[in-house]
């Protein structure tokens, strides 16, 4: 029996100590970033303190670990409801994909300007998914220099016509080629490179590139990039006020139209739908031949897949160079609805936004990756109020799908054969 006064101490004073820490080290982290703005009076630059979202960042993160026993203690990670897999008979998918394929190519004469153009920049990111797919979601090789890629396409396009006067529909091909072409060549320095290692050299490949644009300025024109990138001609008729050679024919003329630049903007909706639904079409057939069967074996075990006589210089090699490929053609397409191309569009942070979306919708799913792409692209247009602080949502969405559901929105499936 214990004498009076020598209780046991409340189990929340055990917490208050790591809780007060835990808060004071989010005011640290928080208080450079959200609490300090800087702001122009003059020809002085002041500091102007906001301590709200810096408090309530805090405060939350105390209450969070003062009551993290009694969260434990419920086993709310047992009751979180699963996504159940979707299970679509063969009819109802093929009914399922036309629908998606009506939607998709009504979509912009229903919708408004704006919405066409995000669309549109979300065909760009589906393309890149798909390419990115294939070399971390089929082939199992992680590459944080994607965005290397992105720049070469788009580049390629803005270089040929800025030097060249190449259209579009000419320059599409030869994006895709140069970028698959600098593919082959990243693949050779990682060929016995792994995880993390694989990952830094990938990594330090995009920024390369990313230098390399900035400082050769006699032909990419430096920061300030070029300018004046005209947008893809139908059937050789341009989608302008006015031709741009005398006594040419622009395609609203020839329809007899008057002239709207919302008609634009459906074009290069549609032209980047019909570039996403060929990307699909030749990555769903890759996987299915053998050289996506040979990227799976890579994926699951290289010693294996050597011991099967397969060769996995040239595995790597082709997962590279048709991942660039595709890359390639969404840089293009980028460059054309932007009419202006710069270094300052392929950081770092682009090829992590495009491997989060291989990781969100699920590594080897092309249907998740679509998903994610529009996801990401689409939601942060409809919140824009929460502009300041979208990577942090971001990082918050991804933390809690990997604790949720790590295999993506819509996971891969895979074909089992048992031997009875």
């Amino acid at each position: 029996m214990q004498p009076a006064g020598s209780g046991r101490a409340p189990a929340w004073r055990a917490d208050l100590g790591p809780a007060l820490i835990s808060a004071l080290l989010t005011v640290v982290l928080m208080l450079p970033v959200f609490g300090l703005h800087l702001q122009r009076a003059g020809a002085i630059t002041i500091v102007v303190p906001h301590w709200q979202p810096v408090f309530w960042a805090a405060l939350l993160v105390f209450v969070v670990q003062m009551l993290r026993p009694q969260i434990a203690r419920l086993q709310l990670g047992r009751r979180i409801p699963r996504l159940p897999r979707p299970t679509l008979s063969s009819r109802q998918n093929t009914l399922l994909l036309w629908l998606v394929a009506l939607v998709a190519v009504t979509w912009p004469f229903l919708a408004g300007r704006s919405a066409v153009d995000i669309a549109t920049l979300a065909m760009i990111y589906v393309m890149l998914g798909l390419g990115l797919n294939i070399v971390v979601g089929f082939a199992g090789l992680l590459d944080l220099g994607y965005v290397g890629f992105y720049a070469v396409g788009a580049y390629s396009y803005a270089m040929l016509h800025h030097w060249a006067g190449w259209g579009f529909w000419w320059s599409l091909p030869v994006a895709g080629a140069m970028a698959a072409f600098f593919g082959y060549i990243l693949g050779f320095p990682v060929l016995r490179l792994r995880g993390d290692y694989l990952a830094i050299v990938t990594l330090g490949f995009g920024e390369i590139i990313r230098l390399m644009l900035i400082n050769l300025k006699s032909w990419t024109g430096g920061p300030d990039g070029i300018a004046g990138i005209p947008k893809p001609t139908i059937f050789g008729y341009e989608l302008a006020r006015r031709a741009s050679t005398e006594g040419g024919t622009t395609f609203h003329q020839l329809l007899g139209l008057k002239y709207d630049s919302h008609h634009t903007v459906i074009a290069l909706y549609l032209i980047g739908l019909f570039l996403a639904a060929v990307t699909l079409w030749f990555s769903n057939r890759l996987i299915r031949m053998p050289v996506g069967r040979a990227w799976e074996a890579l994926r699951e075990d290289e010693i294996a897949c050597r011991s099967l006589g397969l060769n996995p210089t040239t595995i790597k090699l082709s997962a590279f160079t048709l991942g660039a490929m595709f890359a390639g053609f969404g840089g293009a397409l980028f460059a054309a609805r932007q009419g202006i191309v710069n270094p300052e569009s392929f950081t770092f942070i682009e090829s992590a936004l495009i491997l989060a979306i291989v990781v969100l919708g699920g590594m080897g799913s092309q249907l998740g990756v679509i998903l994610a792409a529009i996801l990401i692209v689409v939601v942060p247009e409809l919140a824009r109020e929460f502009a300041s602080y979208r990577m942090m949502i971001f990082g918050l969405v991804m933390i809690v799908m990997m604790i949720w559901r790590p295999q993506g929105l819509l996971p891969a499936k895979r074909h089992v054969v048992e031997v009875s």
